[in-house]
């Protein structure tokens, strides 16, 4: 008997992209080659391990030609599609001129796509350094925060995610991405203003106050009364799309800034307008930042990262040397400053936002269709669907959100999952996706949650 939630489902929006035909290792081979070469921790989602091998703006495709809806955007990295024309046609005539040289000389792509951002950024923050990772440049924005105020504690949220490297598996918060390691040091972490999971009662808004002044009390009972900064993701990505009411950040960066420390925004996932109502996350929540840290979404798939701070925190590292020998390089600079163009010319910010807000109101309406579904949040195209086995006390649906993942992509949906109990869809696809490609996601997750979570 054929399968109900299969009947009659949306055909997946036409492409006029024809894959080109695969020839390389098979997909059995690549499986073996990846269990016996590959370290062990490198890890994949799916029962069955999916092989894509290419990509054209919002869709991928496997081996065999078959086309899927990219949700998760190479996990909120491709920012404005994949193998965006542009941006391909930048980066092979970048490739073709010079591959690489270092910033102890001078190239114009540097300063080019540092005044960019500067351009994209409140006044004053206007310096920036050009990095490979996320992990890298949190680090980077730690080191000079505790260099330019003279202090050493830091903040970071619980159920933040801020990278791998020693110190930002230190201000990352969740013990499912920590070994049993030295990582970090003298870093703690506060309370998380996101309402749905938190342990103070009232509206978000009183928790959100009631979460900036137990940051204040971390800072009295755990530190010298002197904190070196505060780094927080305006939205939590990793965490499962959590963050908290608008006041939340305007109260914490003034407890923060009292205790002399810098505010840090970790703009990894919600920059270049993924949000949609405005460029940069924090501006969401009427704050200002001492540094903003971005990635992912800046090279499109490009390894690259950056810290852009004032000139006066960014002077005081002068004090010794400091050197990265990929940062600034020309080629990662190419992919950037057409993603930038990108992003402008083909108004993909105000396309999140408004594709985005349909896709949460889709959501919401899935939400009152299926019990599993505990909670809908986000902002443009960063949403995140909490499942759940019952609404009251919130136990989470992990194995069930792997069900839900599961069916998607037997039809023809990439989503990823989140969340320190694995039962957040995080979904965060590139911010080309149409209406049109809405209505098919929404059409293939009411399926899946029936599937999983039982009839609606």
């Amino acid at each position: 008997m054929p399968d109900p939630t299969l009947t009659s489902l949306r055909p997946m929006p036409p492409c006029d992209h024809t894959p080109r035909p695969y020839t390389g290792p098979s997909r059995e081979e690549t499986l073996a080659m990846r269990r016996q070469y590959v370290h062990p921790s490198v890890f994949t989602i799916y029962k069955e391990p999916l092989m894509l091998v290419e990509g054209y703006m919002q869709y991928l495709f496997d081996e065999t030609g078959r086309r899927y809806l990219d949700m998760i955007a190479g996990i909120v990295t491709v920012s404005c599609g994949h193998c965006h024309p542009k941006v391909v046609e930048r980066v092979r005539e970048q490739v073709s001129t010079l591959q690489h040289a270092t910033t102890i000389y001078l190239h114009p792509n540097l300063p080019k796509l540092a005044r960019r951002i500067a351009e994209k950024m409140p006044p004053g923050l206007d310096v920036t350094y050009f990095v490979n990772s996320g992990s890298e440049a949190n680090e980077l924005a730690i080191n000079m925060a505790r260099v330019f105020t003279g202090h050493t504690d830091v903040i970071a949220v619980r159920n933040s995610y801020h990278g791998m490297s020693s110190t930002s598996m230190g201000l990352t918060s969740h013990h499912t991405w920590k070994n049993d390691i030295p990582q970090g040091y003298r870093i703690h972490h506060a309370l998380c203003p996101d309402p749905y999971r938190n342990p103070f009662d009232g509206a978000p808004e009183e928790i959100a106050h009631k979460s900036a002044e137990d940051l204040r009390d971390l800072i009295r009972f755990s530190t010298p009364g002197e904190i070196a900064a505060f780094i927080a993701e305006p939205i939590q990505g990793v965490g499962g799309v959590t963050h908290g009411a608008p006041n939340y950040l305007r109260e914490a960066y003034a407890v923060v800034r009292e205790h002399g420390g810098l505010c840090i925004a970790d703009e990894v996932q919600t920059g270049f307008g993924r949000t949609g109502a405005h460029y940069w996350g924090f501006q969401n929540f009427d704050v200002v930042p001492d540094m903003v840290v971005m990635a992912k979404g800046i090279g499109n798939g490009v390894p690259l990262a950056a810290v852009t701070t004032r000139r006066e925190i960014a002077e005081a590292f002068t004090k010794r040397l400091h050197f990265n020998t990929y940062g600034g390089n020309p080629v990662s600079m190419a992919a950037a400053l057409a993603v930038l163009d990108v992003i402008d010319e083909e108004g993909l910010q105000e396309n999140a936002r408004v594709v985005g807000g349909a896709l949460k109101k889709g959501l919401e309406a899935l939400m009152a269709r299926h019990p599993i579904i505990g909670d809908v949040r986000g902002m443009g195209l960063m949403l995140g669907v909490e499942l759940v086995r019952d609404r009251a006390t919130k136990e989470p649906a992990n194995t069930e959100t792997a069900e839900v993942l599961e069916a998607a992509k037997e039809m023809g949906v990439l989503v990823g999952k989140g969340g320190l109990y694995g039962n957040v869809l995080r979904i965060k696809p590139p911010m080309c996706l149409t209406r049109d490609d809405v209505d098919f996601a929404l059409d293939v997750l009411d399926r899946a949650f029936a599937r999983a979570g039982g009839p609606a």
